[in-house]
């Protein structure tokens, strides 16, 4: 069984709107976590990046990636 993406994600970052769109693209699921609706969760980005609040984060299994670089 594949590892559950998590994709934190801002309405204001057109990022993470990049990363969304790509995902939604290639039929990737994903679960996101927009930071505006749930923004208790962003100690947990802070955790992720070492300190920065940035998104897009996306996280799959062991693996977090910071920023949008486009999917595979």
């Amino acid at each position: 069984m594949a590892d559950t993406i998590t994709l934190y994600t801002h309405p204001d970052c057109t990022y993470s709107d990049a990363l969304k769109s790509e995902l939604e693209e290639l039929e990737v699921s994903f679960v996101e976590i927009d930071l505006s609706i749930d923004p208790d969760k962003w100690a947990t980005v802070e955790e992720l990046t070492g300190g920065e609040r940035i998104t897009p984060v996306m996280v799959t299994g062991d693996v977090v990636e910071v920023g949008f670089h486009g999917v595979g």
